[in-house]
């Protein structure tokens, strides 16, 4: 019979329950990789179809595509939710959603004030640059 160690009594060496809540299954992850493909797939398709006539409609509508994609992988890859790690996912996926945002505005604004600002009116003002 062998001697009981101090530390049985303790529940260390049940790390079954450790998760917390935390239920990855294949199921999971299929589901993640389908919408992250479908989220790719219909920009794809918006671009090369030429479906939408105007180019800042079909950045705009690529980005949001961009953004739900985003939160699909945090959520289905990364497995962040409300509940797990006593709430500091959520304040996880809080910051990177604004993060995400002031980098897509950031991003946009610079484009759009580059294109403003940069190119030619006309060909009468590019003739007469020096």
């Amino acid at each position: 019979m062998s001697a009981p160690h101090a530390h049985d009594g303790h529940g260390h060496g049940d790390h079954e329950d450790d998760d917390h809540g935390l239920h990855i299954s294949l199921k999971g992850y299929v589901t993640g990789f389908i919408l992250s493909v479908i989220l790719t797939a219909i920009p794809f398709w918006l671009v090369m179809g030429k479906v939408i006539q105007s180019p800042s409609t079909t950045s705009f509508v690529i980005l949001a595509f961009a953004a739900v994609q985003i939160v699909v992988h945090m959520i289905y890859f990364l497995h962040l939710n409300s509940r797990s790690e006593g709430g500091w996912n959520m304040l996880a996926l809080i910051f990177t959603i604004v993060l995400v945002v002031i980098t897509l505005s950031g991003s946009l604004w610079v484009m759009f004030h580059l294109n403003h600002n940069m190119m030619p009116a006309s060909m009468h003002e590019m003739r007469n640059m020096p």
